[in-house]
């Protein structure tokens, strides 16, 4: 390596999707800056590690983060990339999401067992069984088709492909369009599910980069491959997220669009059973908003997003339409079914750890 190079090191997910996503930002990264090297340094989460159990049981915000985060904290690598929709709105004071990279499709996807090649959700029989791993996905769905059966399935796409495809226990699993494409498996997907069906989760389709604050020279890095719009929309999804203080343990959805003059964010919460819902829309006028540009970030950040080269303006409107549309939101009974949800995860996380202390007093006798 001659003394012109510059060597980055890049923590990723071991899973193939995960280092698909991490190659695809060190890629466009080489492709602006050819003299910089990249080394990818693999690790496994505590969310890639507990396969048995419900994403909501678990009880953490962090499940396929936070190990990664610790690497970058100690500086053993220089940043990492995640799915957006993986990072908690909250992070560490000295991490930051130092980009956003242009967003792929946000929608969930169905694919279908086998036995059912060439049908959609609706022409599913009665007491058919649906794998996914998301709350807000089985809320929205089970109110659709009060039918289905909706029961967790977890590990990476391959391992749930395998449990489809090999098992007769699901007729099908839902998952995000963007990471089946990613992987090239286009022509498993049965059904594109429109917002009207089922909206999708705060930053769904999106990856995001994280470094540390003030490492201005990893953000100057990342700030050539932030995307404006992508961004922006992310930031309003993280905001109404926030203010909610949801996450994974509560079925929260969106669907935000962006024009030239303006940004409508639209939010539902749900019960877990599905049964009931609030959804409502704010819309703000970014036409008419002067250009409020720095060239560094000054600490400046929304919902952990640094603005980069984006106007401020801009990124200080999104942010104000996800907070009105949350406290919209918890202004009506929408605060309660909130509430519930959240007490009847928690009493979920307590039920399943007890039972995996029961289960481990058990396998020593």
């Amino acid at each position: 390596m001659d003394n012109t190079t510059k060597l980055f090191k890049v923590g990723s997910r071991k899973s193939q999707l995960a280092l698909i996503q991490t190659n695809t930002i060190i890629d466009k990264l080489k492709e602006i800056n050819p003299d910089h090297d990249f080394e990818i340094i693999t690790m496994t989460t505590t969310g890639d590690k507990i396969l048995d159990s419900a994403l909501s049981k678990i009880g953490a915000k962090d499940l396929f983060t936070r190990e990664l985060e610790l690497a970058l904290e100690n500086g053993e690598v220089d940043f990492v990339v995640h799915s957006l929709k993986d990072l908690p709105t909250r992070i560490a004071e000295n991490l930051v999401i130092g980009c956003v990279y242009k967003r792929d499709s946000e929608f969930d996807a169905v694919v279908m067992h086998p036995k059912h090649k060439g049908k959609k959700l609706a022409d599913l029989p009665d007491a058919s069984v649906i794998g996914t791993s998301s709350l807000r996905r089985a809320a929205q769905l089970q109110r659709k088709f009060p039918t289905f059966k909706f029961e967790s399935i977890r590990g990476n796409l391959n391992t749930r492909f395998k449990k489809l495809d090999e098992d007769t226990k699901y007729d099908a699993i839902v998952l995000a369009e963007a990471g089946l494409r990613r992987m090239g498996w286009d022509d498993r997907i049965a059904q594109v599910l429109d917002p009207s069906e089922c909206m999708y989760a705060v930053s769904q389709g999106a990856m995001a980069v994280e470094c540390r604050t003030g490492d201005e020279k990893t953000l100057a890095l990342l700030s050539s491959i932030h995307d404006q719009d992508t961004a922006v929309s992310c930031i309003a999804e993280r905001a109404f997220l926030k203010q909610l203080e949801g996450g994974c343990s509560v079925p929260v959805c969106v669907h935000s669009t962006l024009t030239d003059s303006q940004i409508t964010l639209k939010g539902g919460v749900f019960s877990i059973d599905g049964t009931q819902c609030v959804i409502d829309s704010v819309t703000k006028d970014i036409s008419g908003e002067p250009a409020k540009k720095k060239s560094s970030t000054n600490g400046v950040t929304f919902s952990a997003i640094v603005h980069g080269s984006i106007d401020l303006s801009l990124c200080e409107t999104a942010e104000n339409a996800g907070i009105d549309l949350a406290n919209r939101l918890l202004a009506t009974e929408a605060a309660t079914i909130l509430k519930e949800a959240k007490e009847q995860t928690a009493k979920a996380v307590i039920e399943e750890k007890e039972r995996k202390e029961r289960e481990a007093a058990q396998n020593q006798k």
